[in-house]
């Protein structure tokens, strides 16, 4: 058989199939995609922006103290909805993570999840991330929606969401840390 660049990529694209069928490497390769496709979210236009209803939410903290979100008003803050099982919620946590060595003592961040403590523990330990994870102990404030996941709200000191975006992305970007930046600087 000739090997020219149509065959080798027919072989790159049979094995990547394959991978996809085997139970054990399926994860690891949405994760792998998910990540090579994931972007920078979009700013949402100012006169389409919702506004936070309410700040009285409580949070359990698992690796952190537990808190009512009343103490983030007037404060940026990211809100993400995610779960361990969840292969883009695991694409986009580097990016996170990142943003939030970079931005804990200035930006409120708020990673919230159903699951129990010890699988949370357990995954956070696993991958060594560090960011704060709470479970809701009330009902979520409007117009916040927990799923799909990964669902993410950037909040500037008002309350408004400047970007709302629901499954993976590039959190790490230039333009979501300019934004971030604009807000904490209004």
């Amino acid at each position: 058989m000739k090997f020219n660049k149509k065959n080798v990529s027919n072989a790159l694209f049979v094995i990547l199939l394959i991978l996809f069928f085997i139970p054990n490497t399926r994860g690891m390769m949405q994760i792998f995609l998910t990540r090579i496709f994931s972007f920078s979210p979009g700013v949402v236009h100012v006169e389409e922006r919702k506004q936070v209803a309410t700040y009285d939410w409580k949070l359990h903290g698992v690796n952190t103290e537990s808190i009512n979100f009343a103490a983030a008003k007037n404060k940026v803050v990211l809100i993400n909805y995610w779960a361990t099982w969840c292969a883009p919620c695991i694409a986009e946590m580097p990016s996170l993570q990142k943003l939030y060595n970079d931005y804990q003592e200035k930006v409120v961040f708020l990673f919230v999840t159903n699951e129990v403590d010890e699988d949370i523990s357990k995954f956070m330990n696993a991958k060594k991330y560090n960011y704060p994870v709470y479970r809701s102990l009330s009902e979520h404030p409007k117009p916040f929606i927990n799923s799909p996941i990964p669902q993410t709200y950037l909040l500037d000191k008002k309350g408004n969401i400047v970007i709302d975006k629901t499954n993976a992305a590039n959190w790490n970007s230039d333009k979501v840390r300019e934004t971030i930046d604009k807000l904490l600087a209004e």
